[in-house]
């Protein structure tokens, strides 16, 4: 579904990927490892449009989308999770979710609010509440409902457990297993490895900007230098 050739992105005269290579097939979970500084943000904006690309290509299912902005990725079936979540603070709880349906044009967006009340039954009680005002999980699960309202193929996570009570942690990566049962796809960059990599099909290890391991979540959870670097092990 997704395939990164050969990256090249930064900010200013300092280069943040250096030829960055990666594919995510369709239905799977990937996530990304590395350390703070590593290029993950970096590379999930780039591959969304908002992160402008000096060198490579970004595929997405077969259509070169590079240069593409990022309201026509978004059309395409990409949605991205922001680090830091990036809500409309003043905005209701349902504003915001409309917003997450911008670039729609069909009749369903009510019912797709109502569904995700269903996947987050906390959010349906403090819907004319205003986004700046929830707690930071309520605030993780309102920034992955926005998200979903443009009904994506291809989700990209950003530190969805950033600032969170591991109850909460467990409570949002669940989620996000429950959303690849239901046929969406998913590229994960959580500062939590072990967790991430515990509900991944596949991972990949960036440092300093450069992919220097891959493999099965399950490989990547047992290699003895992931786990001194990454898992505390």
């Amino acid at each position: 579904m997704l395939s990164v050739e050969n990256l090249r992105s930064g900010y200013g005269r300092i280069e943040a990927l250096h030829g960055v290579s990666l594919e995510v097939h369709e239905g799977e979970i990937v996530t990304l490892v590395g350390a703070n500084g590593a290029g993950k943000t970096t590379l999930l904006r780039a591959i969304s449009g908002v992160q402008p690309v000096a060198a490579g290509n970004v595929r997405f299912d077969g259509t070169t989308i590079t240069r593409m902005p990022a309201h026509l990725r978004v059309k395409l079936g990409i949605a991205q999770v922001p680090e830091g979540r990036q809500l409309f603070g003043p905005l209701s709880v349902e504003d915001n979710l409309k917003l997450g349906a911008w670039t729609r044009h069909d009749e369903n967006v009510a019912g797709d609010i109502e569904r995700a009340y269903a996947l987050f039954p906390m959010l349906s009680a403090l819907r004319h509440v205003p986004a700046g005002t929830l707690s930071g999980g309520q605030q993780q699960m309102l920034a992955i409902s926005r998200a979903l309202m443009s009904r994506p193929r291809l989700l990209l996570l950003d530190e969805p457990s950033m600032g969170l009570a591991p109850i909460l942690v467990d409570q949002i990566l669940a989620t996000v297993s429950r959303l690849k049962t239901q046929g969406l796809t998913i590229l994960l960059v959580e500062q939590n490895a072990r967790a991430a990599l515990a509900i991944a099909d596949r991972g990949y290890v960036i440092e300093t900007g450069e992919i220097i391991g891959t493999g099965s979540a399950r490989a990547l959870l047992q290699d003895d230098r992931v786990r001194a670097a990454y898992l505390g092990m």
